[in-house]
């Protein structure tokens, strides 16, 4: 009852702020949907599943994947440039983000583990970049976009049509300055806290910033992750990492609550250097470095910056990788495994996507990776659970992008060049 007393209340209080300015093509639409009033806008599009696309990924692509003994990978669902999912809690519905102008709703109706229908999501809205998609266990929907956040309350309850109720929980234009707007590294990414609040990933616009826009970054959480409060209000924004080039993965880990997070590293610096990352936060706050931008990947130091002196306000505060991984090898999406499907050796382990490097002369990454942790919650070994989308001959048949568990207990992976969900389960035969 205080939870949707709670939400009514929030509900009201973002009814106020309807009169915000948001990004060309939505305000009206935006302040229709926040008022419960309708658009009358169009159903949106919806994605053909069974056709000969279908067909040819699961001949093509799906014999080719290389897993341990007993699991089993399947099409799960057609969606376009599939890239971060959130799983709901009941009704077998996957959100999907894009780096496009779309988020997807794939929607198992008759719970074969199998999507029956892929449709626009709230297709009255005009997205930007709608990558981040995350969901709360008390039933909120966030997408989070180059420069707005979006929150969708109630968002199991309201998957059809083009209507439903969202308010911008970060307006245009306030999640990042205006003028820090950019094309790359602008793949935002979110998941909810222990605390019950909203983290965000925030990758820096360069390959390797200059030093005149510092200290600004780190102050708004620019190559950073910022923490917010998830409902209307008080926003009480946090930084609570810095020195983070672009991190497009994190996730908590499900009992001792420490956050884990991907950095993809500099370009250009070497066909096989500076490592990529898997990091654990050493706390949360501002005063925790990551090495960006003195470092370009492990303890490689980057050429713009690597005559120049550490400043006092990093040296002391630098929180190493606890895995270095292959050079370009572009990890990205992250979860922990608490589902009982799965045998006990992957209980708690992180699950991980390598999306492959855009400019290495030997391709490389193309799989999902599993890291094991010990007893003190440190990672021990990083390797290949699900690899072959990338052939000997270099050829890319695919680039997972995501892993996210689904409600059964097996993992969905997203795939943005075959645009595709694939869905791995196990069954010990």
């Amino acid at each position: 009852m205080k939870k949707i007393i709670s939400l009514i209340t929030s509900v009201f209080l973002l009814m106020l702020f309807t009169n915000t300015v948001f990004s060309a093509g939505d305000e009206e639409n935006l302040s229709l949907l926040g008022s419960f009033k309708r658009t009358d806008a169009a159903m949106g599009e919806s994605i053909p599943q069974d056709t000969k696309f279908a067909e040819n990924v699961r001949k093509n692509i799906l014999p080719n994947i290389k897993m341990p003994a007993g699991f089993k990978i399947e099409l799960f669902a057609v969606a376009p440039d599939a890239r971060h999912m959130a799983v709901s809690r009941n009704k077998g519905a996957v959100w999907i983000g894009t780096r496009k102008d779309k988020v997807w709703q794939a929607t198992d109706r008759d719970m074969d583990n199998v999507a029956d229908t892929v449709e626009s999501y709230s297709a009255a809205l005009k997205f930007d970049i709608p990558n981040g998609v995350c969901y709360s266990d008390d039933g909120h929907l966030y997408v989070v976009e180059r420069n707005r956040v979006l929150w969708f309350p109630a968002a199991e309850f309201f998957m059809e049509g083009a209507d439903g109720p969202v308010f911008a929980l970060i307006p245009q234009g306030e999640l990042i300055p205006p003028e820090e707007e950019s094309y790359n590294h602008t793949a935002r990414v979110c998941v909810i806290g222990p605390d019950d609040k909203l983290y965000i990933s925030m990758g820096q616009p360069f390959n390797v910033p200059p030093e005149d826009k510092y200290p600004m970054y780190d102050e708004v959480g620019i190559g950073g992750i910022i923490k917010i409060n998830r409902f209307p209000g008080e926003l009480g924004r946090e930084v609570v990492g810095i020195g983070i080039r672009n991190s497009v993965g994190h996730a908590f880990h499900p009992d001792n609550g420490d956050l884990w997070f991907t950095d993809n590293q500099v370009d250009g610096m070497g066909e096989e250097t500076p490592p990529g990352e898997l990091n654990k936060a050493c706390g949360l706050g501002p005063n925790i470095w990551y090495g960006f931008p003195y470092y370009g990947g492990g303890n490689v130091r980057t050429g713009e910056y690597k005559d120049k002196q550490i400043p006092g306000k990093y040296s002391g505060k630098y929180c190493k990788p606890q895995i270095e991984t292959i050079a370009h090898a572009a990890d990205l999406g992250m979860m922990f495994y608490t589902g009982n499907m799965f045998p006990a050796k992957y209980k708690n382990a992180i699950f991980s996507a390598q999306h492959g490097s855009w400019n290495a002369v030997k391709a490389r990454g193309a799989r999902v990776m599993v890291t094991y942790l010990d007893e003190k919650g440190n990672a021990t070994k990083m390797e290949p659970f699900a690899e072959g989308w990338l052939t000997e001959l270099g050829t890319y048949l695919g680039r997972p992008v995501d892993v996210q568990q689904y409600v059964d207990g097996s993992i969905l992976v997203s795939d943005d060049k075959a645009g595709v969900i694939y869905r791995i389960s196990y069954s010990g035969v």
